[in-house]
């Protein structure tokens, strides 16, 4: 359906609609409001509040008339919410809310949540499972799997097992139990063997070799991450290739290697997914996950990446994209990252 053309009528200096109702808001602020409706991350609660207190009946009927992707009008004898459109805004509203509530709780107990989102949704959600085993430290999600226990009487192995299987099930089971060396020594014998290992493993062109390789599976889970990022190093000086790259027929081992070796990396691709044109709820809900996160982390190294990767700096495509109390928190939480 086209977009009815806003009918306003003006006699003796003052604005009527087409049934001669005095109306006061100018079409400006009609589109101002229309926007304000139609973000994909938040809503722009200050220009809602300042329109909206200043309609009247006749001004809302016209609003409403004119806005038809926001209102139908299939027959019926006045301007019916889009249901659909109805349900994304009642989300919008609260993903302020929930950015706001994400950030005071306490990391254990928020990560422990994601945890069991990550294979309560559907399609599971394997990467957010290997994000949070393989960028927490060893004590940091110690705590996560103390808390899952505390709050769901089970171990986080224990629910990732019997709802995974096969590879997926061996992988992502030794990932969330492992409790990593974080200490400076590496090997430089066992890099260079294990990097030897891992490229064999790789080139044969076989999805099932690799997936069925136990030194790739002991090497991922069991290694600190200073050890793989040297792997990593000697694997692009060996084969002129990035690991990951040539696992890319691999999401979930993809997905390891960054989330171990290239935290920033994985994390401004996540980013630049959740604040693309048509991105799926799980995936904007990504751009509230990461930012609450990571910004005592590493979020300097995060927008460093964003911008290098993307050629547009982080705060901006934010601003572009979201609206509101939701966009300006959002801005405040990175810029604070950048700035430590």
């Amino acid at each position: 359906m086209g977009e009815r053309k806003n009918t306003i009528f003006v006699r003796m200096g003052k604005k009527l609609n087409k049934e001669g109702e005095k109306i006061t808001t100018s079409p400006e602020e009609c589109e101002a409001l229309r926007k304000a409706f139609s973000g994909q991350h938040g809503v722009e609660e200050k220009s809602m509040l300042e329109i909206l207190v200043k309609c009247n009946l006749a001004d809302l009927t016209t609003f409403r008339k004119n806005s038809p992707y926001i209102f139908l009008d299939d027959g019926y004898c006045f301007e019916k919410w889009d249901p659909f459109h109805m349900k994304s805004l009642e989300i919008e509203f609260l993903r302020f809310q929930r950015a706001v509530i994400q950030r005071t709780m306490h990391p254990w107990e928020r990560d422990a949540l994601l945890v069991r989102k990550s294979l309560e949704e559907n399609p599971p959600l394997y990467n957010l499972l290997i994000e949070l085993a393989c960028t927490r430290t060893s004590d940091e999600f110690l705590g996560a799997r103390k808390a899952f226990q505390c709050l769901y009487s089970e171990s986080v192995e224990e629910f990732v097992a019997v709802r995974v299987e096969g590879f997926k099930r061996r992988l992502l089971v030794a990932l969330v139990s492992t409790y990593r060396y974080e200490g400076k020594r590496i090997d430089e014998a066992a890099i260079k063997l294990e990097c030897h290992k891992l490229g064999r493993a790789i080139k044969t062109d076989q999805k099932n070799e690799i997936e069925n390789d136990d030194e790739v599976l002991r090497i991922l889970t069991t290694k600190s991450k200073n050890h793989l990022q040297t792997i990593h190093k000697c694997y692009k000086e060996a084969y002129d290739s990035n690991l990951e790259e040539d696992l890319d027929d691999i999401q979930i081992l993809r997905d390891t290697i960054n989330c171990l070796c290239a935290p920033p990396i994985y994390f401004s691709k996540i980013l630049d997914t959740a604040m693309s044109v048509c991105p799926t709820e799980q995936e904007m809900e990504a751009l509230t996950r990461v930012i609450v996160t990571r910004t005592d982390v590493d979020m300097k190294d995060i927008a460093k990446e964003f911008n290098r990767k993307y050629g547009a700096p982080l705060i901006e495509r934010i601003k572009a994209a979201a609206l509101g109390n939701y966009r300006d928190f959002l801005v405040a939480l990175v810029k604070r990252g950048m700035a430590n």
